[in-house]
């Protein structure tokens, strides 16, 4: 209910000829929300018209945007736009605004999901008020950003491609990042680690951001490098990280040094990197394992695939901290997905690793022969040895030719 002042001035205009000037000076003179929803209502039932209500809206909005309590913004902006509900198509431009001072104190209370719903509402696709294609990135992009927040990377995803659609049209620099940001951040959320590593790297070459913001997501990018699946694009990964001088200086250096120049992680060094990861970072895989313990294995048992030629399934799982038929199958679905190369022997209970890298491509880690590296290597010191002798043999020939002539024996 409004307040005796308001009510008594509200029947004073509605008895005088210019209506509208007094609406916008009671609008001016007050901030109660009660009396504000009245004002309001009163404005709609007088029917003064399209062009007067718009005016008189835009006074409404400017004196929402004053009040200090965002309870109040949000409950009056609500009945707003439940007001306008039934003329939304005559009034979208109030819509919007009426929307986006809610979105800010939804913000600002950190309540990010009703932040989101609120400006999905906005029209901006619509005959009745122009929208250029860098305004609308822009509410795509903070509808992302919101959704972000609670971790709905599905509904963040959709608004995003949206903004994908048009990025390519915004010269803005600011919006560009955000976009760039909001798919690695997407893409970390997803697991998709890799891309998110290469995304986050990008964004730590971008000078518009603070050095301090540009270490944080180089920091992210080491992080999503770590946890990605063990293997050659995860090598490359690695790699690009440990060639950027920067990475030096951050805490993930020993990790990421330990792991691109595959060397066996201890639980201690793993445990004080997960301390650093996010939430999502550390969720619980289908198989009841989390994402850094399934990417510590891998990597662990790549650097054992570089200090042993050959290991039995009982041996390998003590190292990897598993039992004998689980680093079998580990280390089985690692050769098949084409990141590790090598051979098991099931009856004898034997993993033998093969030299090389293994290409990434399913099926390119089965070693093509049925011998073992050994062999290989011993057929190649032959090779070596029998190359020696030739040399020598020669060099006799050249220095001391009728020596030679006299004791070959043919």
């Amino acid at each position: 209910m409004a307040s005796p002042k308001v009510a008594q001035a509200l029947q004073q205009i509605t008895s005088q000829t210019d209506q509208q000037q007094g609406y916008e000076a009671l609008l001016q003179s007050t901030q109660l929300p009660n009396d504000l929803t009245t004002i309001l209502d009163s404005i709609f039932a007088s029917s003064l018209g399209t062009v007067a209500t718009r005016s008189l809206l835009a006074v409404f909005i400017a004196a929402l945007k004053t009040i200090p309590s965002n309870e109040t913004k949000i409950a009056v902006g609500q009945h707003a736009l439940d007001v306008l509900q039934a003329q939304a198509s005559s009034f979208e431009e109030q819509n919007a605004s009426l929307r986006e001072i809610m979105a800010d104190a939804y913000e600002e209370d950190e309540e990010h999901l009703a932040a989101a719903n609120v400006l999905a509402g906005i029209p901006l696709e619509s005959s009745q008020r122009k929208v250029t294609n860098e305004d609308k990135v822009r509410f795509w992009i903070r509808i992302t950003r919101n959704y972000l927040e609670v971790d709905d990377t599905t509904l963040a995803e959709q608004y995003l491609n949206k903004a994908k659609n048009v990025i390519y049209t915004v010269q803005d620099r600011d919006l560009n990042l955000l976009f760039k940001l909001c798919q690695a951040r997407i893409q970390d959320a997803r697991r998709n680690f890799l891309a998110a590593a290469q995304g986050y790297q990008d964004i730590s070459f971008m000078t518009v951001i603070a050095e301090e913001e540009r270490l944080h997501t180089l920091s992210m990018a080491i992080k999503c490098a770590v946890l990605a699946p063990a293997g050659p694009a995860r090598s490359r990964a690695l790699g690009r990280l440990y060639k950027d001088e920067r990475a030096a200086t951050l805490e993930e250096f020993g990790i990421l040094e330990k792991m691109f120049l595959d060397r066996l992680l201890s639980p201690t060094e793993v445990a004080k990197f997960a301390e650093g990861l996010a939430p999502h970072q550390l969720a619980i895989t289908g198989d009841g394992s989390t994402v850094l313990a399934k990417a510590v294995v891998e990597h662990n048992l790549r650097g054992a695939s570089r200090l042993y030629s050959n290991i039995g399934f009982e041996a390998l799982g003590l190292l990897l901290g598993l039992d004998g038929d689980k680093a079998e199958e580990t280390t089985a679905r690692m050769i098949e997905q084409g990141r590790l190369v090598g051979r098991i022997d099931q009856i004898e209970r034997v993993i033998w690793f093969e030299g090389g890298e293994a290409t990434g491509e399913k099926g390119s880690g089965r070693a093509a022969g049925v011998v073992g590296k050994e062999l290989r290597r011993w057929d190649a010191n032959v090779q070596d040895l029998a190359e020696e002798v030739e040399k020598v043999t020669s060099a006799l020939q050249t220095t001391y030719p009728d020596f030679v002539a006299a004791n070959l024996v043919v």
